[in-house]
């Protein structure tokens, strides 16, 4: 049995200097800006760095560089591609036994153009659009902990994925695809109560609630009151995450970054990282309801070290801290507000 099983996309990763692609403002955007990119040109580019991408594979990464044993299940394109893929987790140290391998379609693949830190995601699910129940041995999935986040067309297994979980004592800690919470969100809403951790962003959270962030203590409540007992983690990028369990609020900021080079899998970095924290302190489903102030802070802590490491490299997971690193003194302190609900 594995300490914590990672289920989701795998994908490859394909990076793209594009510092020298002007920008253009385009209000249609959140950012209000866009790459303009003449159709029928040629156009050059600097680097490219090539790198294992997707939620199970981000977040088994993040298990294994903690000291756990951790397992992916995923599924991959019979290429080149999957095989990089499969490689690069053995030498993590991840299981791979449970990665199967789609024969009709590719490995899911990325490109991604990097300006400044931000990117514009080019994205083919490919494989991880097939991953369904049949490609899982449930033999194989007992586990003390499951991190899960659904891409595309595979959210049509987590009802039955959280079904098992929860008959077999499972915790699971949740973290929902964009396209999951469009076209599942009452789904998702009448399974919480066998979620242990949520990890949205504001967005997210509002989206799934209905409700507007600004109105953050009822998007709390809502969402703390279908799941109890669990956890509730919200990030908000570069300002920090607020956490809840149902009793306390946890405000924490970041750690400053040296140099913001690439925002992707910051997410992901910090919900595994915050579940390698709960575990590494002995949280699991029996005992949740009576995880301490000091063991949910340290998750925090170990999440935000996390996430503010992957964002100084490019790619996913090549900044995710081992165990020993996140002893190092700039990871020792961070300033956490905890105040009643």
């Amino acid at each position: 049995m594995k300490d914590i099983i990672a289920i989701g996309s795998v994908t490859r990763d394909n990076f793209l200097d594009a510092n020298d692609l002007s920008l253009e403002r385009y209000p249609k955007t959140p950012s209000g800006k866009a790459f303009l990119l003449p159709l029928g040109d040629k156009l050059d580019v600097g680097p490219i760095y090539q790198t294992i991408g997707g939620n199970a594979a981000n977040a088994s990464v993040t298990f294994a560089r903690q000291g756990l044993e951790a397992a992916c299940v995923g599924h991959v394109g019979n290429d080149e591609n999957g095989e990089a893929i499969v490689r690069q987790l053995k030498k993590e140290g991840v299981a791979t036994g449970m990665v199967t391998v789609d024969r009709k379609l590719p490995t899911s693949f990325s490109a991604l153009l990097l300006k400044g830190g931000e990117r514009t995601i080019l994205n083919y699910h490919g494989s991880s659009n097939d991953f369904s129940t049949t490609d899982i041995n449930f033999r194989a999935m007992k586990g003390a902990w499951w991190y899960l986040s659904l891409a595309g067309k595979s959210e049509k297994m987590y009802a039955r994925l959280l079904d098992f979980a929860w008959k077999n004592r499972i915790a699971v800690a949740f973290n929902p695809s964009g396209y999951h919470l469009e076209h599942g969100r009452s789904e998702i809403l009448r399974s919480l109560k066998k979620v242990s951790f949520l990890s949205l962003n504001e967005e997210e959270a509002a989206i799934l609630t209905g409700i507007p962030f600004s109105r953050e203590r009822e998007v709390f409540k809502k969402l703390d009151d279908l799941m109890s007992p669990g956890i509730l983690a919200v990030t908000n990028g570069s300002k920090g995450a607020t956490v809840s369990d149902g009793t306390f609020i946890y405000r924490a900021g970041t750690f400053k970054e040296k140099k913001l080079v690439d925002r992707t899998g910051a997410g992901d970095a910090w919900g595994s990282g915050f579940v390698a924290g709960l575990f590494g302190n002995g949280v699991t489903l029996s005992n949740l309801h009576r995880a301490t102030e000091r063991q949910i802070a340290e998750a925090v802590r170990i999440a935000s070290a996390n996430a503010t490491s992957v964002v100084e490299r490019v790619g996913a997971t090549e900044g995710i801290l081992t165990k020993r690193e996140l002893g190092a003194p700039r990871w020792r302190n961070l300033k956490i507000k905890i105040e009643k609900l």
